[in-house]
């Protein structure tokens, strides 16, 4: 099976119904048995992506697949705090990190668009900045690894551990869809793994530094994210 998945030949249709067919055979599988599926099935063609809120993912697929490539996207508003993480993880861990960017800076985008259009129109901020250099970023790639939890937020409470990402043609792999903030706080304390240093001044979630805030006491991890505008993610993950 790995060598028709590297050489290409199986179809959109056929790649749909192996990950869906992963995505129930794995439900109860540890992280590291979802990543070795995915490593044994796809090999060079799979790669995890990290926003550098934490490197539990990275860390998890290193252990697997030494030198497995963790994509990371550049949008131009990361806080300092997540471009430092970024290097951290570069040094230390046994991964190769892919950094990848919009086609413009923020200063070509404010000179079309305006400045500040992600207070204006965030969802096309996120198109240009986010799911469009993700689209192109992953070109190279079968599958790919995201840190997705379900009880993060409502709109992710259905995560798959493995399922077919329509949009870009891929399998996308949630190894971790299952467990719990305590489960990944253990993980972390167990193996040291780098965190963003945000995540222990009052961020629940990462992402661009114009939006996203603290969270408040009570709130769901996602609350600080594009706060009082309705909007909870990305596009990334649909």
């Amino acid at each position: 099976m790995t060598d028709t998945l590297l050489s290409g030949e199986l179809t959109d249709e056929e790649l749909r119904e192996l990950a869906e067919r992963a995505g129930r055979e794995l439900e109860d599988a540890s992280a590291t048995e979802i990543l070795k599926w995915a490593t044994d099935t796809f090999g060079p063609r799979f790669c995890v992506t990290s926003s550098m809120e934490d490197a539990v993912v990275a860390h998890l697929a290193s252990r697997v697949l030494p030198g497995v490539d963790v994509v990371f996207l550049d949008t131009g508003y990361h806080f300092p705090e997540t471009i430092g993480t970024r290097d951290a993880v570069d040094a230390v861990m046994d991964v190769s990190v892919i950094t990848i960017t919009p086609r413009q800076t923020v200063a070509e985008q404010d000179a079309e668009y305006g400045e500040k259009l992600h207070d204006r129109d965030p969802d096309l901020c996120c198109a240009l900045r986010k799911v469009k250099p993700l689209e192109d970023g992953l070109t190279a790639y079968a599958a790919w690894a995201t840190g997705l939890r379900r009880d993060e937020s409502p709109t992710r409470a259905n995560t798959p551990v493995v399922g077919w990402d329509a949009k870009r043609h891929k399998v996308k792999i949630s190894p971790i869809a299952r467990w719990t903030q305590d489960d990944v706080d253990a993980y972390v304390a167990e193996h040291g793994v780098l965190t963003n240093p945000l995540l222990t001044d009052g961020y629940a979630s990462v992402g661009c530094a114009p939006c996203t805030r603290r969270v408040l006491e009570g709130e769901d991890a996602r609350a600080g994210r594009w706060a009082g505008r309705g909007k909870t993610e990305c596009g990334l993950h649909g």
